[in-house]
């Protein structure tokens, strides 16, 4: 069993909707502390990251490449340190969302001092940067940025540029790509596997493909959960649905075999949206997934 510190980041800065900074709280709320203690873990709960809200932030101006930069680059610099410190004292971060922005602290803090690879499991591929973004928001973002792509600010967080490097990093489940996202995403040596793959080939095929790249050459994985990626009748407290996606129980296989096959360093569960939420499921479901990934199983 591991020895697992949670850490709360309740940020919304990086998406469009306000909500997914009450994440943390739903999560805890559906009882995460206790369930993961019941599989035999050992939980430190470290609270919540101190997180600017857009109120007190000085408001973007319209048509703003980068929204909210310096503040969400603040909060994922305290982030990385943060985790790089649990990881130093052999404990397993587990980052509860908030925006998918928060991801490149969590992310560059676990890779600091080893080669590591990432499994983005994502509706989106968050692979825009100034210059494709239509939004301006950065939870669209993170996944360029740590893999070198982006304003210094977001890239350089592990102690290095890249954090990962591409040919470590799957992304799987997308199915919402801007234009120009999909142009940098064919040339970026990253492996991706769409819902066209998953429903051609099947989870468990996509997953053990997945795991098999990201753990060559690698200390192990950052496993990063957008809770898009399950079907918007499944995940309804989601920021930005897109009909189409993983069931309920495609998502746990994918938590199991991840869990089976070794190897998770870290842990993200983000964009969990009380506000939009129906009697807090989709935390729930966050949950549920997160103890298949540290350990739980049906028999």
């Amino acid at each position: 069993m591991s020895e697992i510190a949670i850490i709360g980041v309740p940020i919304d800065l990086g998406a469009g909707r306000r909500g997914v900074d009450m994440g943390p709280s739903a999560l805890r709320y559906a009882g995460l502390l206790g369930r993961l203690e019941a599989l035999g873990h050992t939980v430190h709960d470290l609270g919540n990251l101190q997180v600017p809200i857009a109120e007190t932030s000085a408001a973007p101006l319209e048509g703003e490449r980068l929204r909210y930069l310096e503040p969400i680059a603040a909060v994922c610099a305290a982030l990385a340190e943060r985790v790089a410190e649990c990881v130093a004292a052999g404990q397993l971060p587990l980052v509860l969302g908030g925006d998918h922005s928060l991801a490149i602290g969590s992310a560059s803090g676990s890779a600091r001092g080893r080669t590591l690879g990432l499994i983005w499991i994502d509706a989106h591929g968050d692979f825009n940067t100034a210059e494709t973004t239509r939004s301006g928001n950065i939870h669209g973002m993170p996944l360029a940025a740590l893999t070198g792509r982006g304003h210094p600010l977001l890239t350089g967080l592990a102690g290095r540029t890249p954090a990962v490097r591409p040919e470590h990093v799957a992304l799987v489940g997308v199915r919402d790509l801007d234009p120009l996202e999909r142009e940098a995403l064919r040339a970026s040596g990253i492996h991706v596997a769409t819902m066209h793959e998953i429903d051609r080939r099947g989870m468990a095929a996509v997953i053990e493909e997945a795991a098999a790249i990201v753990r060559r050459g690698t200390a192990g994985f950052h496993l990063s959960f957008d809770l898009d990626v399950v079907d918007p009748r499944e995940a309804p407290g989601v920021g930005t649905p897109v009909f189409g996606g993983i069931s309920r129980r495609e998502a746990h296989l994918a938590m199991e075999l991840l869990a089976e096959i070794g190897g998770i360093c870290s842990l993200d569960l983000v964009e969990v949206n009380p506000i939009l939420d129906e009697r807090n499921a989709t935390a729930q479901l966050a949950v549920e997934l997160g103890l298949s990934a540290l350990g739980k199983r049906i028999f």
